[in-house]
């Protein structure tokens, strides 16, 4: 649904192109976004917009758990990327940062929009604004399911960014009551 809202507001922006994670929930809905526009947009994946590499760590679990049952957790959060196969704030936000300035100097005046994952996103908006690479800084303006950060570039540097919260979208529980 928030996929499908998300399509609507864009519905008249001139969106040329969407480049998603490989992931099928990321490309599902780089889809459903594309189906929502007036002229749907070309699709593509790029492997640097994938979640962050320790998720794979902690997936099947439900949050709560995670202390119980992945204890290198607490080492992660106390400081990212000194395990292995865990990624610093700095490497995840610079590989999606160059997804951006690669796709701005292969397809200047298109307009493009990413579809990744929570952990990356925040980490490349906390280097945008030049804030500390900390855990504090990872949730402190955190992205919303379905929030997005506007870049405007000038080449391939950012000059401008704003973070968009979300569509609000009925609730299925509540629109049927």
């Amino acid at each position: 649904m928030q996929a499908a809202a998300i399509g609507e507001q864009l519905h008249a922006s001139g969106l040329d192109r969407i480049v998603h994670s490989p992931l099928a929930r990321a490309a599902e809905t780089a889809r459903i976004v594309s189906g929502k526009l007036a002229r749907p947009a070309l699709l593509e994946d790029d492997p640097d917009l994938r979640e962050a590499e320790f998720s794979r760590y902690l997936q099947g679990l439900p949050y709560w758990q995670i202390p119980l049952r992945r204890p290198l957790w607490f080492v992660h959060k106390a400081k990212r990327g000194l395990l292995p196969g865990d990624e610093s704030i700095e490497t995840m936000g610079a590989r999606v940062l160059g997804v951006v300035r690669r796709l701005a100097r292969e397809h200047p005046g298109e307009t493009i929009a990413l579809v990744s994952h929570a952990d990356p996103l925040n980490a490349a908006w906390i280097l945008l604004d030049g804030r500390a690479h900390n855990e504090r800084e990872m949730y402190r303006k955190g992205f919303d399911k379905a929030g997005m950060l506007r870049v405007e570039m000038d080449g391939d540097q950012p000059k401008s960014w704003e973070y968009i919260p979300p569509p609000q979208v009925a609730n299925p529980a509540s629109a049927a009551a």
